[in-house]
């Protein structure tokens, strides 16, 4: 009778080891998944700065295939700064190419930060829609009356817009004020620009350009806020939109 007892006491010790043994097995199963879960939902997405592509993301830092520019990692939100000197992720602030003034000084997109920028290409030796585009810009700046706004006029034929070409272009056109700011960059930078503002242009002649009529609103921060597209349409929404970021 007692070795039978033993038996019993036996194989139940023998049953408890192997459920304590699946148990911690399953347990340890779990706890696999779940880091493998967390590794995963930490994973780095990377977007263009630009968000050429309207929010798509990557796994990889492969570059935009639109601009051109180096993917960032996708930040929760980008419209926190954590402090006034913090630029935007979306902001054209990121941009590092260097500009030439009608002054023929050098500047970075950065240095525009603070102020309200009314954007638009065009070139100087242009016949067509760049003088319409041009009087949309000067007909926008009379009808705003507040401060810290910019307007900002990027050449798409940098070989030929010089800065002294440009300076004498704004004393043509009576836009050579403290507000009006003409930029010549390198052909590849003002591509990348073209991108950033969807601005599409082709030369089809050694002296003429076919190009897109847009005229882009940056909010203080280098965030696009608003286009008007077209040639002399109504600009009150695009002048209330400019009013509204001063402020």
């Amino acid at each position: 009778m007692c070795k039978k007892y033993k038996k019993i006491i036996i194989m139940k010790s023998i049953v408890t080891r192997i459920v304590l043994t699946i148990t911690l097995l399953f347990s340890f199963s779990l706890l696999m998944n779940s880091c493998s879960e967390t590794v995963q939902s930490t994973e780095q997405v990377y977007q263009c700065p630009m968000d050429c592509e309207s929010g798509k993301t990557y796994t990889e830092n492969s570059g935009c295939p639109v601009c051109k520019m180096d993917l960032q990692i996708k930040e929760e939100s980008t419209k926190v700064l954590a402090d006034e000197n913090e630029i935007e992720s979306a902001s054209i602030f990121n941009l590092t190419s260097k500009w030439k003034t009608q002054n023929n000084e050098t500047i970075q997109l950065k240095e525009l930060k603070g102020e309200v920028l009314v954007m638009v290409m065009i070139y100087t030796s242009c016949q067509a829609a760049c003088p319409r585009l041009v009087a949309d810009m000067r007909n926008i700046g009379k009808k705003v009356d507040t401060k810290d706004v910019r307007y900002v006029l990027v050449s798409i034929d940098p070989e030929v817009d010089t800065p002294e070409v440009l300076k004498a272009f704004a004393i043509e056109n009576e836009m050579d004020t403290d507000e009006w700011t003409f930029l010549q960059g390198t052909v590849d930078d003002v591509r990348e620009f073209s991108n950033v503002l969807a601005v599409k242009y082709k030369q089809i002649s050694p002296l003429d350009f076919s190009h897109s009529n847009i005229i882009s609103v940056f909010d203080k921060a280098g965030v696009l806020y608003h286009q008007q597209e077209g040639l002399g349409v109504d600009n009150d929404e695009t002048v209330s939109k400019i009013i509204e970021l001063s402020k």
